[in-house]
């Protein structure tokens, strides 16, 4: 069963007489608990495709439909409620109130929702344990590494349980070993809590973690490449830079 379905994705940009088509007409579909990457080079149309998909921006034509609503039928208030019982978002940078502790930016989202966070200490230890963070709680961000600031984000997302996590380049500013860390908690998340997980990134090794990768190129799919279950990490990277290759060479 869907959680996320676009149709007929369209966003053009006026930049003065001129215009830019960064979609164009994309056709989209995420599972329940299915884990889709999202590449392509810069300009290609990665994060505006996610923001589309998450409701943080409007498509200039198409349609999305999240959690069975259909995005273009709601208004404003109506729109961030759905996001808000149904998305979880990890952006590159990690966008953490400087003056709040790690457990503080993690509850965030419970606050916002004006709930009492006190029903919800169970499931932030569960949290801070997954994330590895369970000393950390009471540090503020300035105290943090990139890598701890980056798993506090991810922290935040999770602590709703959405139906669905979006993550904008979510390793992009981080070391090697601390990036895979990230991927091995969102592989986690979508294997142990049945949620469904995109990622956009430029990272062959992160994308190597999905279920499937979508390959965008000026707007449009140009490729998807889905892995069999018993391949293993280094086989799915090797796959994902060969089909690298392949476009790269068409274009050429």
């Amino acid at each position: 069963m869907s959680i996320l379905e676009a149709i007929g994705l369209r966003k053009k940009y006026e930049l003065g007489e001129h215009a830019v088509n960064a979609l164009d007409g994309v056709d989209f579909v995420v599972e329940k608990g299915e884990f889709v990457g999202i590449m392509g080079p810069s300009g290609s149309g990665k994060s505006t495709l996610l923001h589309l998909l998450g409701g943080l921006d409007k498509p200039t034509d198409g349609e999305v439909t999240l959690a069975g609503k259909r995005l273009s039928l709601l208004n404003e208030n109506e729109s961030t409620l759905v996001r808000r019982h149904n998305v979880g978002f990890v952006f590159q940078f990690y966008n953490l109130l400087p003056t709040l502790s790690a457990a503080e930016n993690i509850l965030l989202p419970i606050l916002i929702d004006g709930q009492d966070s006190d029903k919800y200490e169970d499931r932030l230890t569960r949290i801070l344990e997954m994330v590895g963070l369970s000393g950390r709680r009471d540090h503020k961000p300035d105290q943090l590494s990139g890598g701890e600031q980056q798993r506090v984000s991810l922290a935040r997302a999770l602590v709703t349980e959405p139906a669905i996590v979006l993550a904008d380049e979510p390793t992009g500013n981080l070391d090697t070993k601390t990036g895979v860390s990230i991927m091995n908690l969102l592989r986690r998340s979508c294997d142990e809590l049945n949620q469904a997980i995109v990622v956009v990134t430029h990272d062959p090794t992160a994308s190597a973690y999905a279920d499937r990768v979508v390959f965008l190129r000026d707007g449009v799919v140009v490729k998807e490449l889905r892995f069999e279950s018993e391949k293993d990490l280094n086989e799915r990277r090797r796959a994902v830079m060969a089909t690298m290759e392949d476009l790269e060479a068409v274009m050429l």
